[in-house]
């Protein structure tokens, strides 16, 4: 099992890097891996990456989702194992224009890591490379594309919380 963590800075607030980022549709559009990415439902998305002659399909659980903060995933396949998380907060410097994200994953494979000894340098790689070309993408537009609001615990949509009902009731004058 290895590691790997990158991060970036992009030029938008938290509220349009976190909800360009649930257009999982999109990311063929920025990322050169991704090839198609399918909304099953809420929760599992079917992934198709490429790379030269290799091409890779698998789902992925959305296992926690919490708008503006972060969205945690799951794999679900056996051979390639892998779990992450993207995270979104403002930037250091406190600016309300620019957002840090971090991307973590987690590969759970110690046969492919023993095989290939650079596995975790060359997923390193891509994924600096992806996040540069999100960065591209987000600033390029300016403002995000779309946005899903949801919430997800333990691979669950939870339901928006009600608005509380407003009173029929006038209001009395005051004074």
């Amino acid at each position: 099992m290895f590691s790997v963590e990158e991060t970036i800075e992009v030029a938008v607030p938290v509220s349009s890097a976190y909800n360009q980022w649930t257009q999982f549709k999109s990311f063929p559009r920025f990322m050169t891996a991704v090839k198609k990415i399918e909304q099953v439902r809420p929760a599992l998305l079917s992934w198709t990456l490429a790379a030269g002659p290799l091409r890779r399909e698998f789902q992925a659980e959305i296992v926690e989702q919490e708008p503006d903060s972060h969205l945690t995933w799951r794999s679900l396949e056996r051979h390639f194992g892998h779990q992450g998380e993207v995270s979104f907060r403002p930037a250091t410097d406190g600016a309300a224009d620019r957002t840090t994200v971090v991307v973590r994953i987690e590969v759970d494979t110690p046969a492919a890591s023993a095989l290939l000894g650079g596995l975790p340098e060359l997923v390193s790689r891509v994924v600096q490379r992806e996040l540069r070309h999100y960065k591209a993408y987000i600033e390029g537009l300016g403002a995000e594309s779309g946005a899903w609001r949801g919430t997800i615990r333990d691979g669950r949509v939870r339901p928006v919380e009600p608005k509380p009902h407003r009173s029929r009731v006038a209001h009395w004058p005051v004074g």
